[in-house]
């Protein structure tokens, strides 16, 4: 993995805040280092970790409180992403490292997930409270959709890919969440009043060769054009038995994308879809489906 470096265009112009934001990325940086030796790895990233968790509490509340204190209109949404990354995504994380007990791969997700959220929250979610870049979580969803569609998505992944997913992030916002390729589909919907609907599928690819090679019986080595088309349909397969949850009468598909990581990241460039999850599958890979009306 690569190192990470400070670059000054992060800085909001916040003393507190801005050093803060330092910390953590050299927090990363020396992560990555202890990651990559063989000798401290496990031990090291155990207390690391523990250490970024602890200060990332620490900063959120200083930059909570100085959002709060100028009266920042944003701010409600903003402790919302704080608080998603808090208790659903850093938990998640750390449980995987236990379960896997800080293999490099697990650890390696940890410092993926954390380096890209880093990166999205400080350009875009932390500029916008001094009136830079505008903040692209335009439309909230309710916390009582977000957990009917989390265990429609925990349930249709148990029932098509034979994984215990788990929630990861209730909103996520394209981070590179694995050093392998990835799977990306878009799936598009004619609604009524001439209306669309679009969901993205990100699959991490490891994830789809182990689900598809335990259905068949089989290892499969890499994805080829038959495991492509295979992934396809099952993601058509997964929104069909999950439509109540973002559909209603007269909807029907209309085309299926196949699509780069970077074309979805694009998409995703002027504001996020209201429903965007991140889910992970106990060690075995991770996959990210993102609605939109």
């Amino acid at each position: 993995m690569n190192a990470v470096k400070w670059n000054n265009h992060f800085n909001i112009g916040v003393e507190v805040v801005d050093k803060a934001h330092q910390k953590l990325f050299s927090i990363v940086g020396k992560l990555i280092e202890l990651n990559e030796d063989e000798k401290k790895q496990q031990h090291a990233c155990r207390e690391g970790i523990k250490y970024f968790r602890n200060y990332t509490l620490k900063h959120f509340a200083e930059e909570e409180a100085y959002m709060q204190s100028i009266g920042y209109p944003g701010y409600e949404v903003h402790k919302k992403l704080h608080d998603n990354m808090c208790y659903n995504t850093l938990p998640a994380l750390e449980q995987e490292m236990e379960e896997q007990n800080y293999s490099r791969e697990s650890v390696g997700h940890f410092i993926g997930i954390c380096i890209g959220w880093l990166n999205e929250h400080i350009m875009i979610e932390d500029h916008a409270i001094v009136g830079g870049y505008p903040h692209r979580w335009v439309h909230q969803s309710s916390e009582d959709e977000i957990l009917s569609l989390q265990k429609a998505v925990v349930q249709t992944a148990k029932n098509l890919f034979r994984v215990e997913a788990r929630l990861v992030s209730d909103h996520y916002s394209g981070e590179d969440f694995c050093e392998g390729n990835k799977l990306c589909f878009r799936l598009t919907y004619k609604m009524p009043e001439n209306k669309k609907a679009w969901v993205y599928f990100i699959y991490e690819e490891r994830l789809i060769l182990a689900s598809l090679g335990e259905m068949l019986g089989r290892q499969i080595p890499y994805a080829d054009k038959t495991v492509v088309y295979t992934v396809k349909v099952l993601s058509q397969n997964f929104i069909e038995q999950m439509s109540h949850h973002f559909t209603g009468d007269g909807t029907e598909w209309e085309k299926t994308d196949i699509m780069t990581f970077d074309q979805i990241l694009n998409a995703f460039s002027k504001e996020y879809p209201p429903y965007s999850m991140l889910f992970g599958t106990g060690g075995k890979g991770y996959f990210a489906i993102c609605i939109r009306k």
